[in-house]
């Protein structure tokens, strides 16, 4: 079963772009998505005036204060505008990232979209490409875990659920910006929104202190894009760190 939902994510992303949900609206859960809360998505595209053909979108999740954020822009814009949050209805672990597997952690750090399941367990799903290169170094090489993903339904040992009326238009949402040829959709995890005040604030325990520098790498990409509305670029280093700078 493992094998066929891999080669099920495999075969959806080596789909040509605008055949991707033609395909999704066969499964009985997407069609519903569709009719339950697509016009919820168009009247809040329409707020931030991006036309869904053009959208490309941006997900940042902040573990502490339990919400994602979807970001999205026209094709050919600089800027990213915020056209809803989600609200995290239930979570796992504390904060700090997923090391090993069974350690019930929701991961933090640089991933994207790997995979859209339209008959999950819970609902709706989005996996999340954890472990990512940082993770692999950094992490238990040997039991990594993995299989994680934002759904619906309001349970979670590593994941992010946010119910399921809202994972249908989240899952709408990125099934546009697929469909559109955005390959991938970049999530940005954080423990918390990352000011100088909160970081300094987390690094005060001891117990954090072996997160310091995965905390300063996010914390520049956060405020980088605070500041200004454009996804920065991420490198991943030999010893499991960032490169984080403003694209050019």
């Amino acid at each position: 079963m493992v094998l066929f939902h891999l080669f099920f994510a495999w075969l959806m992303f080596l789909m040509p772009p605008n055949d991707f949900k033609q395909e999704q609206k066969r499964y009985p859960r997407v069609r519903q998505a569709y009719s339950d809360q697509e016009q919820r998505a168009l009247a809040a595209l329409k707020a931030c005036n991006i036309e869904p053909t053009e959208m490309q979108l941006y997900i940042r999740a902040f573990k502490q204060e339990d919400e994602i954020e979807l970001w999205g822009k026209n094709r050919q814009d600089s800027t990213y505008q915020l056209i809803e949050t989600f609200e995290v209805c239930s979570k796992s672990g504390i904060l700090g990232p997923k090391r090993e597997e069974g350690d019930y952690q929701v991961p933090e750090g640089f991933y994207h979209i790997d995979r859209f399941n339209p008959y999950s367990t819970f609902y709706l799903s989005l996996g999340i490409n954890y472990p990512n290169r940082s993770d692999r170094i950094l992490g238990n090489e040997s039991a990594l875990g993995g299989d994680i993903f934002i759904h619906g339904e309001c349970v979670t040992i590593g994941c992010l659920p946010i119910q399921n009326e809202p994972i249908k238009a989240l899952y709408i949402y990125c099934v546009e910006a697929k469909n559109n040829g955005q390959q991938n959709i970049p999530v940005s995890i954080f423990p918390a929104r990352l000011s100088n005040a909160k970081l300094n604030e987390l690094l005060e325990s001891t117990d954090n202190a072996k997160h310091e520098g995965l905390w300063k790498d996010l914390q520049q990409a956060f405020l980088l894009f605070n500041e200004h509305k454009q996804l920065p670029n991420i490198t991943f280093l030999k010893d499991g760190r960032h490169g984080v700078s403003l694209a050019k």
